[in-house]
């Protein structure tokens, strides 16, 4: 029985309204019709109805409690965003490095008004070039679509060549993503392009999402860019005044993505503990700067299940961005064989190891545990950086370790590869490493954490225990809430029906949570939306 007074009388047409388990379980699904919240005049049993007439008199046997209007998964997040980025769907898949995010799952996201990300960290500049040209070709200004920038800290050119090359190709969304603070190329592709319209509106041709997990880190990119470094790039000639003006009035980025524990790069974040918190600091800058536009923040990871993305909306977030689920996709970069693992792992078998391209900085990445030594042997790894000096300090029984199981091969024979590899990318990291024994050992030991990601990629079947999957405890949520249905099969996990199976799923979670307010006596089964076709 509810505790709400009447707000007037419910009068049945065709259908009686629902009032036990099952057919409450039924009507928690049916998200978008109208429905009314009623009460059985005798009973006090409190149900939902569909269709027939509300009236503001009591002349009813059915007293009318609330009406809720349809509900569309294309409802759930902010309007605004999808309006800006011109999507049918407040939900975006992230940049899963090495080209894991694919071209072709790009493409499939975007037809189906989805947002996705190229994953292009980790690729030389040419691979990049490439994938934007196949996203050109197909896609072209008619779907909305992005690439990601990486931060480098290693290797600055990289980062500067990158943005040389979006600015170019006019890539119009890009995802920033492990950066602590900004760079130059991050204000450089913000602030190129902007000028103003006749009305006296800025115009921002280009999108950066701001991938963060810390509030410190967020305010960055919600604030101004500072004035110090738009001013060293107008007077480098790589912006002009006008748009180092116009880059003042507004925020680094207009799409904070709010990530918590994730695979890869991640401080381990709780959702309900993080999103909160970004969005009252957003809230305050907003105040503060009087911006003129909204400034949009989304939520990552965790997100596997309908439930938590069903959270993710309700906690305020304006869209959801996946990222481990759709590594399991069958559009997905990863090879067949990783995939298959990604399909067996549950909540708890992830682990965090070090990260190869900020392995001197002993900064982590979460990956899969589950059929693969790769994450035993990086921490191992770390563990003689630390302890020694150079290669030739480690001890011999550590050192035939190092070449029978992760190199597979003598160490000197390992770092002549390794110095082939920057003699043609970067040759001051060799002239550097003859100086400094222990630059050598790191770069030696990048050099497995590094291709260690490729041989998973390339599914190498004589490396299988060392593949490096980056992976967060939403794939074991994900394969629990799918198991058993058409999508447990990994030839039916297509990006786009994972997506709308997600979105479909969240707006009856969202359904089942509003009844459940207005006293509807929602069975548990309601909250547990199974995986179908979705066409």
């Amino acid at each position: 029985m509810s505790g709400l007074a009447p707000i007037g009388s419910w009068m049945a047409a065709d259908e009686a309204p629902a009032f036990d388990a099952q057919t409450l379980l039924s009507a928690a699904q049916r998200v978008r019709e109208p429905s009314f919240v009623v009460q059985e005049a005798g009973s006090g049993r409190v149900g939902v109805g569909f269709g027939g007439q509300a009236r503001h008199s009591a002349q009813s046997p059915y007293p009318l409690l609330a009406a809720l209007p349809a509900l569309y998964p294309e409802w759930l997040g902010g309007r605004d965003f999808c309006e800006a980025h011109g999507l049918r769907f407040p939900y975006v898949s992230g940049a899963m490095a090495n080209g894991i995010a694919s071209t072709r799952m790009v493409m499939e996201m975007a037809r189906a008004g989805f947002l996705g990300f190229f994953g292009a960290a980790g690729l030389e500049v040419d691979r990049i070039a490439a994938a934007l040209h196949e996203l050109e070709q197909a896609l072209g200004a008619r779907h909305s679509w992005g690439s990601n920038l990486i931060h480098a800290p290693n290797e600055p050119a990289l980062e500067e060549a990158t943005v040389d090359l979006y600015l170019q190709r006019h890539v119009r969304r890009v995802s920033a993503a492990a950066f602590m603070k900004l760079t130059p190329a991050v204000l450089r592709y913000v602030a190129s392009g902007l000028q103003r319209d006749p009305q006296g509106r800025v115009l921002r041709p280009n999108r950066l999402f701001a991938k963060i997990s810390r509030p410190e880190v967020a305010r960055h990119f919600l604030q101004p860019p500072p004035q110090a470094m738009l001013q060293d790039l107008v007077a480098a000639g790589r912006i002009s005044a006008l748009e180092a003006g116009l880059a003042a009035e507004l925020p680094v980025a207009e799409d904070i993505i709010a990530e918590a524990d994730s695979g890869g790069h991640t401080d381990n974040q709780a959702l309900p503990a993080l999103l909160p918190s970004i969005l009252l600091l957003r809230d305050e800058l907003v105040r503060q700067h009087a911006y003129p536009r909204p400034v949009r923040v989304g939520a990552a990871g965790g997100l596997g299940t309908p439930s938590a993305v069903a959270a993710a909306f309700a906690l305020g977030a304006d869209f959801v961005l996946t990222g481990s689920v759709n590594q399991a996709c069958v559009e997905s970069g990863l090879h067949e064989r990783g995939r298959e693992l990604l399909a067996q792992a549950g909540l708890a078998d992830v682990i965090m190891c070090p990260a190869a391209d900020m392995f001197e900085l002993g900064v982590d990445v979460q990956v899969l545990a589950r059929g693969t030594m790769f994450a035993v042997r990086a921490r191992k790894l770390y563990k003689l950086y630390r302890q020694h000096d150079s290669l030739d300090a480690i001890p011999a029984a550590a050192r035939s370790w190092l070449e029978s199981d992760v190199l597979q091969g003598e160490i000197q024979q390992a770092w002549e590869a390794t110095r082939s590899y920057w003699a043609a990318r970067d040759p001051r990291e060799n002239e550097r490493a003859q100086r400094d024994g222990k630059h050598k050992m790191a770069l030696l030991f990048r050099s497995y954490l590094g291709q260690s990601s490729r041989w998973a990629i390339q599914g190498h079947p004589d490396r299988a225990l060392d593949y490096q999957i980056w992976c967060g405890s939403a794939m074991g949520a994900f394969n629990a809430w799918t198991a058993g249905s058409f999508l447990a099969g990994q030839e039916h996990r297509g990006v786009v029906q994972v997506a709308r199976n997600l979105m479909e799923g969240a707006a009856v979670v969202s359904r089942a949570c509003q009844l459940r307010s207005y006293g509807v006596p929602v069975p548990g089964a309601a909250f547990d939306f199974r995986p179908r076709p979705l066409s």
